[in-house]
């Protein structure tokens, strides 16, 4: 690509007649050229020069990557709407719908409040990506528009350098490597390393100009070696060195902490052949003359990378001991090694064009621009969230794992099964339940690397998602759909409270005989809602759902006066309730009480075993007095009459509660161990435990009942169980 900041329209026509012929494809580039001279008259950028030279050089660039008229046309104008007056309704009259919605998607937002420059940023960012999942042409217009802008960054303020260049670093070249431009991607990186470390920068340019000279002697004599060979034996090939671009050597050097004579692959060679197996048989001839560096051989032509990249790498120590990196491709594979997506749909002009068509063929080709395309859909309005998700689940993923099908999901480092269930869809994340990588089942939280078959095994029956999976996922996606499920249920759970709390509060009006019309009145049940602490009606009846208010004071609120309704079956039921909560009371020895009764025998449920801290209700048995269960306890679900509220100790002795757990597992050696040695560093009593290995020979289930002093006690060591190693997931028992 040739690298010019100033073009005149001229040379773009020039560009653009090389192959595109027919006139009115040409008469659309000239009448939008004309079109954006008339919009930037008395224009200009910083430079001094007049603002065409910016869109004439963007259309110049465009036109290199061989796109289509309308793309050109888009990138002629793409400033006309944000700086220009002209509309986007004339824009559409003068040219047409598919220019103006390419101009309109890489328009910044305007005329709206953001918190701070970030927030804009990323709205923009979402704006141009949201655009791109349904264009791919609004990306390599923004990328041409940025490419240039990088090229003339020299006459801006240095703070305003250094934010456009971190954010080309951060944003612009990630999605031009994933769409494998990689011409605009080296530039890209190496113009934003010079204004972001010039320092750095202008160090490794040193390094490499002063070995240039050594370099270029050994890479013609290893280019004039291998030629021979390849002459011998009659293979038709290009051969040339190339040197590595200097943010790849700085970034190599960083992450790999290696000194600039150390990086191996500096002195580089490319062999361009006509077909893939002239390239494995060129491959065959240089690794029977030169020795191979183990676990340095790439094949890529097998195995595409996600961005199309084809080709094949080995690293080779010449006769006299240097080392040499080797690339043999086709002629085509070269194209889209540097053009990536732009190689691939080259502007054909006697082709049918269909945009809707080639977006589909580039989800095809390209497997993660179609979970672009999904996460682009599931679009929040939080965009810095978005962007988040779109730097690392797309820009960052970096480990490449397979469906039994052969599909290609790329995801973050560290991801696991489950960030791969939800990639491949959202209800087959919901209803996981196990996972087979590389045909051996796995927990669910084991990390994945490049090249595992992934199986998601699903069920049904499945309850959805565990709020631990929040703690074990990587990717932001799956983040994302996991806090949205458990958000629709709450939402589900506070609807239902809300109707079952409404349902209670007129069963006991009924049972006082008080009018349900006149008392279940909306305005009559706001008048009470501010005394009562509550925003609104529906906040009152979840309160009542979840025995959050007690029963009997909303009633006294809405009749204005205490009852003195008649006394049911349930006397004793009622007369607790009635007793004044502040009267000094004995401490009982389960640590609970009930407002007001002191002679009142109370005992912990032996099914749900609660401690305090844990959300309780009681039970008025007969004749055993009150039985005091966890509030989620499902054997007083049906319940109601009986039911009372009973409140915790707040001035008590230390006690210990006893709780029984089951913790679910892998099944491996010293697990049992582990569990004890958890148990008492966490400074908690163990009364009984009790370990099988499961009928798959693969999982275990223990059994233990633990001693704790409350729910924080009990919460910490659940954590802590958790966390060893091959644990799935500690549960507590209700019986």
């Amino acid at each position: 690509m040739v690298k010019e900041t100033s073009v005149s329209f001229e040379k773009v026509l020039e560009e653009v007649k090389s192959y595109i012929r027919k006139e009115e494809n040409i008469d659309l580039i000239k009448r939008a050229y004309l079109c954006a001279k008339e919009q930037h008259e008395g224009q200009f950028r910083k430079s001094g020069e007049p603002y065409l030279v910016h869109v004439t050089s963007v259309a110049y660039i465009l036109a290199q990557l061989r796109t289509g008229p309308t793309t050109i046309a888009a990138g002629l104008l793409h400033d006309v709407i944000e700086d220009c007056s002209l509309t986007a309704e004339e824009m559409t009259a003068k040219f047409n719908e598919e220019v103006t919605m390419l101009v309109e998607a890489v328009t910044k937002i305007s005329n709206l409040k953001f918190r701070d420059e970030k927030e804009y940023q990323a709205s923009n960012h979402r704006k141009i990506f949201i655009a791109m999942a349904k264009d791919v042409r609004v990306i390599l217009i923004k990328l041409a528009d940025r490419l240039h802008n990088m090229r003339t960054l020299q006459y801006m303020r240095e703070d305003k350098q250094k934010r456009i260049a971190s954010e080309t670093l951060e944003v612009y070249a990630p999605i031009a490597h994933r769409l494998g431009i990689s011409e605009i991607k080296n530039e890209l990186e190496d113009l934003s390393f010079m204004y972001l470390d010039r320092e750095k920068y202008h160090e490794i340019a040193r390094l490499v100009e002063k070995r240039k000279v050594e370099r270029d002697a050994q890479v013609k004599e290893m280019i004039r070696e291998i030629s021979a060979m390849m002459d011998e034996h009659h293979m038709t090939y290009r051969i040339f060195g190339r040197s590595k671009h200097l943010y790849s050597i700085y970034k190599k050097m960083r992450t790999k902490h290696k000194r600039f004579e150390e990086i191996m692959d500096l002195l580089a060679i490319r062999i361009i052949t006509d077909t893939d197996t002239a390239c494995y048989e060129i491959l065959g001839y240089i690794h029977a003359k030169y020795r191979p560096i183990p676990g340095r051989f790439k094949d890529y032509i097998a195995m595409p990378k996600v961005n199309m990249y084809q080709s094949l790498h080995t690293t080779i120590v010449a006769y006299g001991g240097n080392i040499f990196e080797v690339q043999i491709r086709t002629e085509e594979m070269d194209q889209i090694a540097e053009q990536g997506i732009a190689a691939h749909w080259r502007y054909k002009e006697n082709a049918n064009y269909n945009s809707k068509a080639q977006q589909k063929e580039i989800e095809e080709q390209l497997h993660w621009f179609r979970d672009f395309s999904i996460m682009s859909d599931d679009v929040n309005d939080d965009a810095m969230e978005f962007m988040n998700m779109m730097q690392r689940d797309i820009f960052e993923a970096n480990v490449y794992v397979m469906s039994p099908k052969g599909r290609v999901i790329a995801l973050p480092n560290g991801s696991t099964p489950i960030d791969f269930a939800y990639r491949i869809h959202t209800e087959i994340g919901h209803h996981a339940v196990g996972a087979t990588v590389n045909g051996v089942l796995v927990p669910l939280n084991t990390p994945l690397k490049t090249g595992d078959v992934v199986d998601i095994r699903t069920s049904n029956q499945s309850g959805g998602p565990s709020e631990d999976w929040l703690k074990i996922v990587k990717s932001t996606h799956a983040r994302n759909k996991i806090r949205s499920f458990f958000q629709r249920r709450e939402n589900e759970q506070r609807i239902a409270g809300v109707r079952k709390g409404e349902e209670i509060l007129i069963e006991e009006l009924k049972r006082r005989n008080l009018s349900v019309e006149q008392y279940m009145d909306k305005k009559r049940l706001e008048s009470i809602i501010g005394n009562l602490s509550f925003s609104n009606v529906n906040d009152l009846l979840y309160a009542i759902s979840t025995k959050s208010i007690s029963l009997l004071t909303v009633i006294e609120r809405l009749v204005k006066h205490k009852t003195s309704a008649p006394m049911n079956n349930n006397e004793l039921v009622e007369m607790i309730r009635r007793q004044e909560a502040n009267r000094r009371h004995v401490p009982s020895k389960s640590g609970v009480y009930v407002a007001g009764i002191d002679t009142m025998k109370i005992t912990l449920a032996s099914c749900c075993t609660p401690v305090p801290g844990d959300e309780i209700i009681g039970y008025v048995s007969k004749g055993q007095g009150v039985k005091v269960h966890r509030i989620d306890c499902p054997n007083i679900k049906k319940e109601k009459a009986r039911l009372i509220d009973v409140y915790w100790e707040t001035e008590m002795e230390s006690k210990q509660y006893e709780v029984k757990l089951i913790v679910h597992s892998m099944d491996r050696n010293f697990l049992l161990s582990d569990i004890v040695t958890v148990v008492s560093q966490c400074k908690a009593g163990l009364n009984h435990v009790d370990s099988k290995v499961n009928d798959d020979r693969l999982t275990a289930t223990t059994k233990m009942s633990v001693v704790v002093e409350n729910a924080a006690h009990l919460k910490t060591l659940m954590a802590n169980l958790s966390k060893i190693n091959s644990v799935i997931k500690v549960e507590r028992v209700i019986q």
